[in-house]
């Protein structure tokens, strides 16, 4: 549902728009989201395009709230990690940072202003650091990069066994995108929890950060976790908190970046300016 006061749009999502939708858009509220995930295995029971389906989901509940549009991004990311399963694609480092800067500064030609990178897989962290960096300075975006998936973490890291690779978060995540596309009847084979988040825990530190060069290295299988706990009404529950989190710390951080550079435009959420 649309915040009060926001103009009524058929949708967030950027291609689902037609030109003079869009160009109304950005001209009322110069704000885009672009959301980064991978495609890559996620056992039996999960999509091979989980983490960006995620991301696109959560990405829509976050332009609702703070009046944005959602731009196309991906599906593809850099994950070699998960090369030794089929279901997985990935791009090189560059090609991948030049499709984001490509995109985004496409949208910034357009009048968009601020922008927020909404990513769901860990790998991509790094190059969306050196392409954020390159839509500030060399297309004069205010640009914010939010890890989507550790704010669900944080939320509800706690009740889901924490963030697994196919695990209950990740399951919750597709349910409320497109819950046909999650069989948690056929679970099957998962690989040692405490070994797991052992493994992503050593990878996950901000001191020392080693490199995995196969995701058997963390689980055997390919995934680990609990999605048999995983539900529709938590999917929901577990959606509109995450957008919630996202949406209000964002706008305090884009009033942040307007102190800084001397105000762009205001950012909105749930109908008053902040």
């Amino acid at each position: 549902m649309s915040p009060k006061g926001f103009t009524m749009l058929p949708s967030r999502y950027f291609v689902d728009l037609t030109q003079p939708e869009i160009a109304a858009q950005l001209k009322k509220h110069p704000l885009v989201i672009l959301p980064q995930g991978s495609v890559e295995q996620h056992g039996p029971h999960l999509p091979s395009g989980t983490d960006i389906f995620a991301a696109n989901v959560i990405a829509h509940a976050v332009a609702e709230r703070m009046d944005g549009l959602v731009l196309p991004g991906g599906p593809l990311g850099v994950t070699p990690l998960h090369m030794p399963f089929e279901g997985t694609i990935t791009l090189t480092p560059e090609t991948y940072m030049r499709v984001v800067i490509e995109t985004c500064a496409s949208a910034a030609q357009h009048g968009a202003k601020y922008l927020l990178i909404l990513n769901w897989h860990e790998l991509n962290i790094p190059p969306l650091g050196v392409a954020a960096e390159t839509l500030h300075r060399e297309h004069g975006m205010a640009v914010l990069t939010v890890q989507a998936c550790y704010v669900a973490e944080e939320l509800f890291g706690k009740e889901c066994n924490g963030l697994t690779h196919g695990g209950e978060i990740e399951a919750l995540a597709v349910l409320a995108y497109r819950p046909e596309l999650v069989h948690l009847d056929r679970i099957d084979n998962s690989s040692d929890l405490a070994c797991g988040q052992k493994m992503d825990a050593l990878r996950r530190t901000r001191t020392y950060q080693p490199v995995f060069t196969d995701v058997r290295s963390i689980a055997p299988t390919g995934w680990y976790g609990s999605p048999q706990y995983a539900t529709a009404e938590k999917a929901h529950l577990m959606l509109n908190t995450v957008a919630d989190s996202i949406a209000r710390t964002s706008t305090e951080i884009f009033a942040q970046l307007d102190e800084l550079r001397g105000g762009i435009a205001e950012i909105k959420i749930f109908g008053k300016a902040r």
